[in-house]
C-alpha cells in the first residue's frame, strides 16, 4: 500500500476535512469516487471498523476504506468530502487517518529518484563500506522527510532519514539501500 494523503482537521460543519497530500500526483490520485484504505496512526486510540456518529466516550472506529465524493484544492492542501463522513464530530475522528491506494494498480514512477514504498520493504541496508546494518521494515512518512524503518539484525528498530545526503543509493536490482549515516544515528 502506498500513503498518499493524510486527513487533517475538520473544515465546517458538514463533515468537510482537510486531506494533506503525500503524492506528487495529486489530481490523479483524489478524484471523485478513488477509494482509499485507510490506516489509523500507531498512536491513536482507535480501531478500523465501521463508521458511525461517535457517542460521548465511546470508541470511535474508523472505517476499513473511505470513498471520496468530492475534493477541492486550497493553499496546497484538499478539502475532501468522503462518503458517510458527514458530520463535523465524525470528521474530527477522522484526524490523522492516513488515506492508501494499492501500489499494484499504479504506474511505477517517471522520475528514477522516486520509489513506491512497496520497492523497498525487505531491501538489505548496508553501510558505505558494505557492511550489513539491517533490513527495510517499513517507510514511516513524516512532515519534513520521509524515515526508513531499519530492523536492525540484533533485534529493534532505527529510524534513517529518506534524504539524498544520507541515502546515496538505492539499488532495487541488487536488493540493498546503501547509506552514509552520521555517527550514532542508530544508537539513538
Amino acid at each position: 500500500m502506498l500513503v498518499v494523503g493524510q486527513i487533517g482537521k475538520p473544515h465546517g460543519i458538514r463533515g468537510e476535512v482537510s486531506v494533506v497530500v503525500r503524492t506528487d500526483e495529486p489530481e490523479a490520485r483524489f478524484t471523485a469516487g478513488q477509494v482509499f484504505t485507510t490506516e489509523v496512526p500507531r498512536d491513536r486510540r482507535v480501531s478500523t471498523g465501521p463508521a458511525a456518529a461517535p457517542a460521548p466516550g465511546a470508541l470511535f472506529e474508523v472505517p476499513k476504506q473511505l470513498t471520496l465524493e468530492s475534493i477541492r484544492w486550497h493553499q496546497g492542501r484538499g478539502i475532501a468530502v468522503f462518503e458517510g463522513i458527514h458530520d463535523r464530530n465524525v470528521a474530527e475522528a477522522m484526524r490523522g487517518v492516513y488515506l492508501q491506494l494499492d501500489s499494484a494498480d499504479m504506474a511505477p514512477p517517471e522520475d528514477p529518484e522516486e520509489f513506491h514504498d512497496h520497492q523497498l520493504v525487505g531491501l538489505r541496508v548496508e553501510s558505505l563500506d558494505g557492511a550489513v546494518l539491517g533490513t527495510v521494515q517499513r517507510i514511516d512518512h513524516a512532515p519534513s522527510s520521509d524515515l526508513i524503518v531499519l530492523a536492525k539484525p540484533e533485534g529493534g528498530t532505527a529510524l534513517i532519514p529518506f534524504v539524498m545526503a544520507i541515502v546515496p543509493t538505492v539499488d532495487l536490482a541488487g536488493g540493498r539501500v546503501v547509506v552514509d549515516l552520521p555517527e550514532g544515528l542508530l544508537d539513538l
